[in-house]
């Protein structure tokens, strides 16, 4: 009996143990490749040459275009995210609501959710066409603009206008999230509060967003994880352009990697943007247990 009880604790390790094992050599494999890159002087074509040490990490820390890139990479993220949430609470507490035809608006807004992100920039692309784009005709009929404006071909609106597609086909993962969690709450705390004089903007401020935190929390972490890796909207609709002013790090990579020949510093950059979402990770574990405590 005592040999059992002890032995019942590594039951679960043993489980899931043959998993484990196949998922590390999944990952580390090429985790491992991109690291034994990244110290080697690489060819164009793959040929591993001489070790070169950090060489390939000092020359892309010396690229004037690099720090530009990280700086972008950091806006694109932040503004990404924020501008996903921000949009999706509201829609989600409208979706919530029982109202003829909430299931069409619901489909309606998760149906971008089921097209390919590639796609959606195709289609995107074409409607900031400078020519015939929808974006510029709807425009120019509504009297708004006197003539086209080259959004994907000038530096002051290309970036711009993909952050705001990023938003617009991060909204609906990001409001399937909260509808989950506002069906999770129960609606008599709504009732006492109503009975008890609390107005809508008291019962959003005081019931809702609090019990609405560990999803917006949810949210974020994985809207950063995949908006700061997101490769087809910019690749698509500009590839790095107009002069590298719409270039985050997962197009730089790229273009670095496959276009440039420089696949060492290609290699280089992805343990940078590896080392970045473990840093946020990080961050996100540390915050966990300081929230738990006050709840």
């Amino acid at each position: 009996m005592t040999q059992s009880a002890s032995s019942r604790p590594m039951m679960p390790w043993l489980l899931i143990m043959p998993s484990f094992a196949l998922a590390l050599f999944i990952i580390s494999y090429p985790f491992f490749n991109i690291v034994f890159q990244s110290v080697h002087d690489v060819s164009r074509f793959g040929m591993i040459r001489d070790f070169n040490g950090l060489t390939n990490f000092l020359k892309v820390m010396a690229d004037p275009v690099f720090m530009d890139v990280l700086r972008r990479t950091l806006i694109w993220t932040v503004s990404v995210v924020g501008g996903t949430v921000l949009v999706s609470v509201p829609v989600a507490l409208i979706l919530h609501q029982d109202f003829y035809g909430r299931g069409i608006a619901r489909t309606v807004v998760m149906l971008p959710w089921s097209v390919s992100l590639t796609m959606t920039a195709i289609v995107w692309r074409w409607a900031f066409n400078d020519e015939y784009g929808m974006v510029n005709v709807t425009l120019q009929k509504l009297g708004i603009i006197s003539g086209p404006i080259h959004w994907l071909a000038t530096a002051e609106w290309a970036f711009p206008v993909e952050i705001m597609v990023g938003i617009l086909v991060s909204v609906p993962f990001t409001v399937t999230i909260f509808l989950g969690g506002l069906s999770s709450v129960p609606g008599d705390i709504y009732e006492a509060a109503r009975i008890d004089g609390a107005t809508p903007w008291q019962m959003f401020r005081k019931l809702t967003l609090p019990l609405l935190r560990p999803f917006i929390n949810m949210a974020i972490v994985l809207n950063v994880i995949y908006v700061f890796n997101s490769f087809p909207i910019i690749w698509v609709m500009t590839q790095g352009g107009p002069s590298n002013s719409t270039h985050i790090l997962v197009t730089y990579l790229y273009e670095l990697g496959f276009r440039l020949g420089r696949p060492g510093e290609a290699a280089a950059i992805s343990l940078v943007m590896l080392s970045m979402l473990m840093i946020f990770t990080g961050l996100y574990i540390r915050m966990q247990p300081k929230e738990s405590g006050e709840a």
